[in-house]
């Protein structure tokens, strides 16, 4: 997977604006844009899914392992994949960080979600 550039991450971590949106099954058409958490962790850009692997977004993004995001004002042709367990732990601590005052914190700590922890990547 290709990485993003530190000027690109540097204006995504304090974004509270990210929306998903996996290519429907043609591969080619971007699916309904959701509205998620998304936090930046060492040169990596992750996303959990609210209601774990139940979630749409999150089925199509880990059958079409591609799509598109909108964070930062900036479209992106992306590439999905699950998270390095390995991570988890530093990502939990960026959504602790990011969303402190959040209701919805806890919950998105919890196993589905943090299970179904994806990491984004800019398309080649």
């Amino acid at each position: 997977m290709s990485t993003w550039d530190q000027a690109q991450l540097r204006s995504f971590a304090p974004a509270d604006d990210l929306h998903i949106s996996p290519f429907r099954e043609d591969g080619v058409t971007p699916g309904t844009p959701t509205w998620i958490w998304s936090v930046v962790v060492g040169d990596d850009l992750y996303v959990r899914p609210y209601n774990g692997s139940g979630s749409r977004w999150y089925q199509a993004a880990m059958t079409q392992k591609a799509g598109r995001i909108r964070i930062a004002d900036t479209d992106h042709e992306v590439l999905f994949a699950p998270a390095e367990n390995t991570v988890l732990d530093a990502v939990d601590n960026a959504y602790r960080t990011k969303y402190a005052s959040s209701p919805y914190l806890e919950h998105m700590l919890q196993s589905g979600p943090r299970t179904t922890t994806v990491r984004i990547a800019p398309a080649a």
